[in-house]
């Protein structure tokens, strides 16, 4: 038994780096819908576009990953997400690369595009590392505290990917364009291009992959006959449309002019507000490796009751505390070093929702699939469909916020 497990480290560990590039290439649609409300003159909505195409893209997604990974199996799975990732992020750079005229929206639906391949990436990949590390740690409170453990690097790139944003973009202004983003596209590009090599040589274990006898078996149940997955279903679309959300409304808030007709804002530099947004990051970095440092101890119901608790009232505090009241935090700034920044105290409140989202994902996924055995892989198809409130909730709320 010893020496299975240390036959797991591996694959242990290339799921945690998966879990690390998705958060970078979905954190990428953050600085990216600031320069297209500056390009494409947007409305608040419309800046969500690219990250509501990008977690939609789930909803398509989810069953056929479910599916892949029962006929195909994890590694093929990742292999396929991987290239997949590649082209997506290629597209948006070749819609950087276009010619564009005001008033013009061929760009606009080409960026859009390359977001919405990007997300079918993303799911996949979604859908092959949570299942894993969870069988991997004999589910329970030790599959909680892996996927706690793979969520902290998943906050760790998170944290980067919004100040590195802000540095390789530079401040964004009316003459700001996709083609900016380039630098941080290509850097996505070389991730998946090196981590496609390094899957493709590595062996991963295939628990749920069905036989060939399988496939002639119908089932009378799936996961959905499961009271407790369906629960989880619901749970982890309100859930990702609140991590999505806080940090994207964040940023708009904080780089929106106080001026701006019809608008209120903070009308704060571009980087600055990046490394606020990746305050909140980081602080769920600080949260997941608690959940993973506890998580063996701690039962994944009181975790996540706990963390929901607390940021509702953090949550009710940033919405009816005066935007005039103002408050210096500590954030984390692009030289990787920590500084004090005066900001409403709304927004630090919401910053620190980040230590309150940060164990949802994987109490959530956790306590879904428990008990579920072979029904496991087509349940984190399922689940990975609901992912989509990420792209639908915000784009909900940037309507409101218009």
């Amino acid at each position: 038994m010893t020496q299975q497990k240390k036959n797991y480290v591996l694959p242990i560990a290339m799921m945690f780096a998966l879990f690390a590039m998705i958060s970078f290439v979905t954190g990428l649609t953050n600085p990216l819908g600031l320069i297209v409300k500056e390009q494409f003159q947007a409305a608040n909505w419309m800046t969500q576009l690219g990250n509501a195409a990008n977690f939609i893209a789930y909803a398509f997604m989810g069953l056929p990953a479910g599916m892949m990974l029962k006929r195909i199996g994890y590694k093929k799975t990742a292999l396929t997400a991987v290239a997949v990732g590649f082209i997506g992020v290629g597209i948006q750079v070749l819609s950087g690369q276009m010619d564009y005229q005001p008033g013009e929206l061929t760009v606009f639906w080409i960026y859009l595009t390359g977001a919405f391949v990007s997300g079918f990436s993303m799911c996949m990949l979604n859908a092959v590392v949570n299942p894993l590390l969870n069988t991997l740690a004999g589910g329970g409170k030790k599959g909680n505290q892996l996927i706690q453990f793979g969520g902290s690097l998943n906050s760790i790139s998170a944290t980067i990917v919004p100040v590195l944003g802000g540095y390789l973009i530079g401040t964004i202004s009316q003459d700001t364009r996709i083609s900016d983003a380039n630098p941080a596209l290509f850097i996505a590009m070389g991730i998946f291009a090196v981590v496609f090599i390094v899957l493709a040589i590595m062996d991963i274990p295939e628990p749920h992959k069905e036989s060939a006898s399988d496939h002639k078996v119908k089932d009378t149940h799936s996961p959905l006959s499961f009271r407790h997955f369906v629960l989880g279903t619901v749970a982890i679309f309100v859930y990702v449309g609140v991590e999505v959300g806080i940090p994207n409304f964040i940023n708009l808030f904080l780089t929106t002019s106080p001026d701006a007709a019809g608008a209120k804002g903070f009308g704060m530099d571009t980087a600055m507000a990046g490394s606020i947004v990746g305050t909140y990051w980081f602080l769920m970095m600080i949260g997941r490796l608690f959940g993973a440092s506890f998580g063996a101890k701690i039962s994944s119901k009181a975790m996540l009751s706990s963390a929901a608790t607390v940021g509702m009232i953090f949550i009710l505090i940033a919405i009816f505390a005066p935007a005039t009241t103002k408050v210096s935090m500590p954030v984390f700034l692009s030289d990787i070093s920590f500084g004090m920044v005066e900001v409403p105290v709304g927004i630090m409140f919401m910053a620190l929702c980040g230590l309150c989202t940060s164990i949802m994902w994987g109490g959530i996924f956790n306590l879904a699939v428990e008990g579920l055995g072979k029904y496991t892989a087509a349940a984190s198809g399922i689940f990975m469909v609901m992912v989509c409130g990420g792209g639908i909730l915000p784009l909900i709320q940037g309507a409101v916020a218009d």
